[in-house]
C-alpha cells in the first residue's frame, strides 16, 4: 500500500459567475452613493442673500419710505414694504384666493388683485372678494451695528413691526418665514 499526500491547498480561481457579482454588487454601491449624495444635496436649504427665500436687506432706518408713502415694491423679493403709524409691514405678493400677483392701485389706495377682485387695505387686510383671509406678511428684523436681532415681527401675530428710533439700524425683511394673514369673517 502506498501512502498518498494530501494534495496541497490550491487557491481557488474567481470564477466567471463570481466576478460578475462582485462587478453588479459594486456598480450597485456606486448607484446607491450618488443617489443618496444628490438626495442630501437637494434636501439642503440654499437660499443666500438677497433671493427668495433668504434675507432682504433694506438698508439703515433712516432710509426707510414715509408713513403712508405708496407701497415700495420689490421684485425680487416678491413683496410690497407698507409703513404705517403702527410700523413697517413686508406683503408676499400673491393673492391668498388663488395666487394671482396683486399690484396697488394708487387711484383707489388700495391692493387689488386682477384675477378675481379680490381687494385688500394698504396694511394687506381684506377688504372685499374671494380670498379667504388677509395677505401674508414675512418677517422683518431690525438689526444692530455688529449684526445681533434688536426687534422682529411677532411670527404669530404678524402686527407691523414699530419703526426703529436708531437710525443706523438695519432693516431687512426674512422671505423664508411668512406670516399667514389673519381669516376674515
Amino acid at each position: 500500500m502506498t501512502e498518498t499526500t494530501p494534495p496541497a491547498e490550491e487557491q481557488s480561481a474567481l470564477t466567471r459567475r463570481e466576478l460578475l457579482n462582485y462587478a453588479w454588487l459594486a456598480s450597485l454601491g456606486v448607484l446607491l452613493v450618488n443617489v443618496g449624495g444628490i438626495g442630501f444635496l437637494f434636501s439642503m436649504p440654499r437660499f443666500k442673500q438677497g433671493e427668495f427665500g433668504g434675507a432682504f436687506s433694506l438698508g439703515r432706518a433712516s432710509n426707510l419710505p414715509p408713513v403712508d408713502a405708496p407701497p415700495a415694491n420689490n421684485p425680487k423679493g416678491k413683496f410690497w414694504l407698507t409703513r404705517t403709524d403702527q410700523g413697517l409691514v413686508a406683503l408676499y405678493k400673491v393673492c391668498t384666493h388663488l395666487g394671482c400677483l396683486y399690484a396697488w392701485r394708487d387711484q383707489e389706495g388700495k391692493f387689488i388683485c386682477p384675477c378675481h377682485g379680490s381687494q385688500f387695505e394698504y396694511d394687506g387686510t381684506y377688504i372685499r372678494g374671494p380670498a379667504p383671509r388677509s395677505l401674508d406678511r414675512f418677517v422683518i428684523q431690525v438689526l444692530g451695528p455688529d449684526g445681533q436681532v434688536l426687534a422682529e415681527t411677532d411670527p404669530e401675530t404678524g402686527a407691523p413691526l414699530p419703526t426703529p428710533d436708531d437710525a443706523d439700524a438695519i432693516v431687512q425683511v426674512d422671505t423664508g418665514r411668512k406670516i399667514l394673514g389673519k381669516r376674515r369673517g
